[in-house]
């Protein structure tokens, strides 16, 4: 059982004020309409890509809505910007029901999570980014409240201390996550369905790209849509990331909104990203790998050489680089293959 301070109160009751700094940590769905932009997809369907995926949620979401009862608890894992946020709420969405979104680092408190649990109805949602980052205790709490929908609590300490149930209306809990093998077992165990989220085809992306441009009103052609998709590292966020930089430039410099394969190069050229999609400090994480020759270096090395953080570069920068071959990690460290070797020498 959990251990809850008493400074919560032995009645276990929110004033009105504690449940608005709870509710803070909530996205209000008039708000998250905003954020969600127009690139998103409004249906499981409309979703481009993760075929194998939608395919698995599509058949659990029509169990569920046969049985008439939640989903189970699912986990979404994958590298960031592919889409793990935007599958919760379609999820949602394709279960008729609303979606609260929290995350982790935001449940500081035994009584962030408790009061996010208690403020959920029949059948919704809950949705916890970066889901790997949860304390221990909230952990804990998580545990009956998922597997049997109850909060299972102690109230006080020492000789005052007593337990308490509060059942918990059947929800449905998605977690997502960058860094699957930092969730604990008994957590991670908890979700019935668990799927990661793949790396795009340049296909994929460029569909995704050309539906965008569409919607911001842009005129891309053929050679610069897939141009743009096949530097965007397998991710949609970089895609359309890469297309609003492109955009801003054939606005302000050229006076446009036709795009061309020539425009997005000069664009790109602008940002310092060139023709395979590496910026800058891809290019200096190369030439420090190359000064060692054929020593492996170790990645604290190399983030203590480059001024940045060790997670960074090994979360953001070295996935997109062993992608395309540029990059091998061994045991004793990381390795130019041959084609990273050439890359950086050309750029000399």
């Amino acid at each position: 059982m959990a251990i809850i301070s008493s400074n919560i109160g032995d009645d276990f009751s929110f004033s009105k004020k504690e449940l608005r700094l709870v509710d803070s940590k909530i996205i209000p769905e008039e708000k998250r309409n905003i954020n969600l932009n127009l690139a998103r997809p409004l249906t499981l369907k409309e979703f481009i890509g993760q075929e194998q995926l939608k395919t698995s949620l599509r058949i659990a979401i029509d169990a569920s809505i046969i049985r008439k009862e939640p989903l189970e608890h699912t986990l979404l894992h994958g590298q960031p910007g592919l889409g793990k946020t935007t599958l919760a709420f379609l999820i949602a969405h394709e279960m008729n029901t609303k979606c609260k979104v929290a995350t982790a680092p935001a449940i500081e408190r035994p009584r962030d999570i408790v009061g996010l649990l208690l403020g959920l109805k029949e059948g919704e949602v809950l949705f916890i980014d970066e889901i790997h980052r949860l304390n221990k205790l909230t952990e804990e709490l998580l545990y009956s409240a998922m597997e049997d929908f109850r909060l299972d609590l102690t109230m006080g300490a020492n000789r005052g201390a007593r337990c308490r149930t509060i059942n918990l209306p059947k929800f449905t809990l998605i977690g997502a996550t960058t860094k699957l093998a930092s969730i604990n077992a008994p957590l991670r165990d908890r979700f019935g369905i668990s799927q990661k989220i793949e790396f795009y085809s340049n296909n994929e992306l460029k569909q995704i790209v050309v539906n965008f441009a569409r919607l911001i009103n842009l005129n891309l052609d053929d050679e610069a849509s897939y141009n743009l998709s096949k530097i965007s590292r397998g991710t949609p966020r970089i895609a359309l990331r890469l297309l609003r930089r492109v955009r801003d430039y054939a606005q302000v410099i050229v006076k446009t909104n036709v795009i061309s394969k020539d425009l997005v190069k000069k664009a790109l050229n602008s940002y310092q990203i060139d023709e395979n999609g590496l910026d800058s400090l891809d290019r200096q994480y190369l030439s420090f790998l190359n000064l060692n020759q054929d020593i492996p270096i170790g990645l604290d090395s190399i983030a203590a050489g480059l001024g940045d953080d060790s997670s960074m570069l090994e979360f953001v920068v070295e996935p997109y680089l062993i992608q395309i071959g540029f990059l091998r990690r061994t045991p004793r460290g990381r390795l130019l293959t041959e084609l990273g070797k050439k890359y950086i020498n050309q750029k000399k």
